[in-house]
């Protein structure tokens, strides 16, 4: 039997489901701090070791993204057994992030298959940070992520005209906007 809704009850329904995948994405900020501080640290890290170490294999650091991977893959099956359902803005959100991650990983392929390397990475992982954060804050209509997106496209922009160790900064700034300071706030919206 199929129930016909009014305008107003789909809105409301739709409404719905945008709240309840905005609290199911505040408690699943542990991937936007875990990626966020990880990256966050991990940048500042090889800047260091590059910069004021002259470490030859600055480079090195980025092995820390094997251990978050898995973290990240355990973390998720374990929410996937917990959870008894998931909507479809839950689920858009889940193939917008697996998207990016895969995105990064191929990108990465790439340019580790270039003349260039590395040496113009930096503004199209910021590129992709802002995408994902802004197309997630524009589905749960959560602000900070949305303007934190805008911001990385700006600063992906800059990344093109400094040098590598300026965009590194830059990217920096990216995660910390994009994943650290909106993963706390939309942390802190569902102690409310």
């Amino acid at each position: 039997m199929q129930e016909d809704f009014s305008p107003q009850q789909s809105l409301q329904l739709i409404s719905a489901m945008i709240e309840k995948t905005r609290a199911n994405m505040s408690e699943n900020t542990f991937y936007f701090l875990l990626w966020g501080w990880v990256i966050f640290l991990t940048i500042l890290l090889e800047f260091v070791l590059k910069n004021f170490i002259r470490y030859e294999y600055h480079y090195m650091v980025w092995l820390v993204t094997f251990p978050a991977t898995a973290i990240t893959l355990l973390h998720a099956a374990k929410r996937r057994r917990q959870r008894s359902f998931t909507t479809y803005v839950g689920e858009s959100m889940g193939n917008l992030w697996a998207g990016i991650g895969i995105s990064f990983f191929v990108l990465s392929f790439i340019i580790s298959n270039t003349k260039e390397g590395w040496a113009n990475a930096y503004p199209f992982f910021i590129l992709f940070y802002g995408l994902g954060t802004f197309v997630s804050g524009r589905i749960i209509k959560f602000t900070p992520l949305v303007v934190g997106g805008i911001f990385n496209w700006v600063l992906a922009c800059i990344a093109a005209f400094v040098p590598y160790d300026f965009a590194m900064l830059l990217a920096a700034a990216a995660i910390l906007t994009s994943y650290i300071i909106p993963g706390h706030l939309l942390r802190s919206y569902k102690n409310h």
